[in-house]
């Protein structure tokens, strides 16, 4: 038996409860963050042979050196050649579906003139170099490499560097072939904080970028957090979640499946369930017990399930809509016969999948936005990996000799009143 927690709204411990299933800290895990700092500190220093070093003792790969860990383009080309044509299908349209909906992202330059001459406006570049990262440790992920590689394309990014890690040398032709496909510029077969260090600082063999994308272990999270400033980062990530709303009409198998597309990632992944009615909570318990023993990775499942998954009975599909916002999870199932209807409704979560036909999984893989979302209640003010993480915006501004003396006298007035007469005197040069 699963012992999945079974919680209901109206329990005056209800909050308390809440509140202890989505506590998560493991990204900031004090024993985690002081072996991160170390490994940071010792590739800033030391570069190529610390990352040597931590890449044969983590992933079990002797090299001489870095270079030898690059995969070159050529070898990119041919794991493309070398996969199923079934696998080459699904990869190409997967991309140029994820391809199409970043492309309306693209944010454009603009400006606009005032009465008396002056030009405002805004710059839109793309940044030069980023590093994305892929994981590599307890499964391959070449649905990551397409979702983090593809929207800096779009983008217009001039170099993109990807690491994997690559345990005991192993080396995923899938991850490679999707490398291909999204363009990707130069990869190397590292991982860990090692690699977020080597990206971030630059050594010998790996280029410094300007920001890294992608999400990885507890170890990377960290890493990415402790280098944020020197280089940007699209988030913290934490494990996977999903939350789903349900009005009882959607098949139970379907549903315990759902809950099991995320629990399947790892021990700490999050898998919620809000129905009002008891008796279809009971339903889809009894498809739990009956499909868990048939899933290949069942105990990760069950582990995931027991530790901060939950089947929670809500007075009505209105309360459900106010947990979820609460909750803010990553991925939010609204599997109600009409889902329009509560979209409005919901403010904070990552991707939102409407109506009993949409799994998430088709998300993770091939509908279109990207599954690089934001975890741990963090969509209260984050948002998905999109275009507009590759691009950076410059402010504009072109005053002319009329506008100089109208903005001079109020940067005069501003000026004085706190203190800093060169700004005053500087606008006031201009006046004469």
């Amino acid at each position: 038996m699963t012992a999945l927690k079974r919680l209901k709204s109206s329990s005056a411990d209800f909050a308390a409860k809440l509140a202890a299933l989505l506590a998560f800290e493991g990204a900031q895990d004090p024993a985690i963050d002081a072996t991160v700092a170390g490994v940071l500190a010792d590739v800033k220093q030391r570069g190529d042979a610390a990352v040597l070093d931590y890449t044969r003792r983590f992933d079990r790969v002797q090299a001489a050196s870095v270079a030898q860990l690059e995969f070159t383009r050529d070898e990119m080309q041919s794991a493309l050649a070398s996969i199923t044509p079934a696998q080459r299908g699904a990869l190409e349209q997967a991309a140029a579906r994820v391809r199409a909906y970043h492309e309306k992202q693209i944010a454009q330059s603009w400006s606009y003139t005032d009465d008396d001459g002056t030009r405002l406006g805004q710059q839109v570049c793309a940044l030069d170099r980023v590093g994305i990262y892929v994981p590599g440790g307890k499964a391959a992920y070449p649905s990551s490499v397409l979702m983090n590689a593809l929207p800096a394309k779009v983008a217009g990014v001039r170099e993109i560097v990807m690491v994997v890690p690559t345990p005991d040398g192993a080396k995923n032709a899938l991850v490679l072939a999707a490398a291909a496909l999204a363009g990707v510029d130069r990869a190397f077969g590292i991982g860990g904080a090692q690699a977020i260090g080597a990206l971030a600082f630059g050594t010998k063999t790996v280029p410094q970028v300007d920001k890294i994308v992608g999400p990885g272990n507890a170890y990377v999270a960290a890493a990415k957090r402790r280098v944020f400033g020197v280089v940007g980062i699209d988030m913290v990530a934490g494990p996977s979640e999903i939350l789903i709303v349900c009005d009882g009409s959607t098949d139970p198998d379907w549903i315990a499946m759902d809950l099991f597309s995320q629990a399947e990632h790892d021990e700490l992944a999050q898998a919620i369930l809000l129905a009002p009615g008891a008796r279809y909570l009971d339903r889809v318990a009894a498809s739990i017990e009956r499909l868990l023993p048939t899933m290949p990775r069942q105990i990760v499942i069950k582990a995931a399930l027991e530790k901060r998954g939950a089947l929670i009975e809500v007075r009505d599909l209105d309360e459900a809509c106010a947990i979820a916002n609460q909750v803010a999870p990553e991925h939010l199932e609204l599997s109600v016969a009409n889902a329009e209807a509560l979209l409005p409704k919901i403010r904070n979560a990552g991707a939102i999948f409407l109506g009993a036909y949409t799994s998430e999984a088709l998300g993770d893989y091939c509908a279109g936005p990207n599954h690089v979302l934001p975890t741990s209640r963090t969509a209260r003010f984050s948002s998905p990996l999109g275009v507009y993480d590759f691009q950076k915006r410059s402010s504009v501004i072109g005053v002319s000799k009329k506008g100089a003396a109208a903005l001079g006298a109020i940067a005069i007035e501003l000026a004085r009143g706190e203190g800093l007469d060169a700004h005053a005197r500087s606008a006031a040069y201009r006046m004469k």
